[in-house]
């Protein structure tokens, strides 16, 4: 029987001998779950856990659950962890940036990067150079072969979606959203080009120079991204490095090229913003 229908079963039955639910029966109803041979109702449970809070019950096995066979249910410990926002949580979110899975790794740097930890902007920031900074020392080799991955338009796409991004409410993402959501909507969008708008106003001078870099991509995704973020993080100085974007051969790159021109434009000189 089914592990959903065994606990329907098992409500039933507390309620018509009029046992009373306790802490333990909490306890063990998700352990089960846990524990289950059906990855689905694993991951439900791993889902559930992000209601526990970081001090309850079982909330400690999350950090094992990272480690699951299955992707989807690492999937869902990473995001239960972002709620955790403790010290044990993050180094739980670190082990999964190592994560043979690109999808999973990506995850756990954008929970990173939300959580303000330095490891998941550098995670990020990494993936938008991509090669092209190989002497970069953040990634082993072979974190560098999984990234390669993330070039796979249609498989980032439905990440990208799944996972609400430009949805959520982090910073930098208020702005341009139907922009963003052109970017996303496009199935040849890159894991770059999302790793790009994630990090639109990040505040760090090495950021916005990867995203001046990321202007001369050879993927139109990734430009029409940069071009993007660059436009939102309202600096008139920035205007010059679009410039060269007015006349893209790709359409989506040469109009927000041309639309955070505009934007930039109607800015008076003195706004000093990153």
């Amino acid at each position: 029987m089914p592990m959903r229908k065994l606990l329907l079963l098992f409500g039933v039955v507390m309620c018509r001998w009029g046992w009373a639910a306790s802490e333990t029966d909490g306890a063990r109803i998700l352990e089960q779950a846990l524990a289950d041979k059906n990855p689905d109702t694993r991951k439900e449970a791993v889902l559930a856990l992000s209601l526990v809070g970081p001090r309850g019950v079982l909330s400690h096995r999350l950090e094992g659950m990272i480690q699951d066979k299955d992707v989807t249910v690492r999937e869902a410990a990473v995001a239960s962890l972002a709620e955790q926002k403790n010290q044990a949580a993050r180094d739980a979110l670190h082990k999964a940036l190592t994560d043979e899975v690109p999808e999973v790794s990506f995850a756990a740097a954008k929970a990173l990067w939300s959580l303000r930890d330095p490891s998941g902007e550098q995670f990020l920031r990494a993936v938008l150079e991509g090669e092209s900074k190989s002497s970069s020392a953040y990634f082993t080799k072979e974190k560098r072969d999984a990234l390669r991955m993330l070039h796979i338009p249609r498989s980032m796409f439905l990440f990208a979606l799944r996972q609400g991004v430009g949805m959520a409410p982090v910073p930098g993402l208020g702005e341009g959203i139907a922009s963003m959501q052109g970017l996303l909507t496009d199935p040849g969008v890159s894991g770059r080009a999302t790793a790009a708008l994630l990090l639109a106003k990040d505040a760090d001078p090495a950021t916005l120079a990867a995203l001046k870099d990321a202007l001369q991509d050879k993927d139109w995704s990734v430009r029409a991204a940069a071009a993007h973020s660059l436009a939102i993080r309202d600096n008139p100085a920035l205007k010059k490095d679009l410039e060269p974007l007015l006349s893209d051969k790709k359409e989506a790159v040469r109009l927000r090229a041309a639309a955070g021109y505009l934007r930039l434009s109607a800015m008076p000189p003195q706004t000093k913003k990153r």
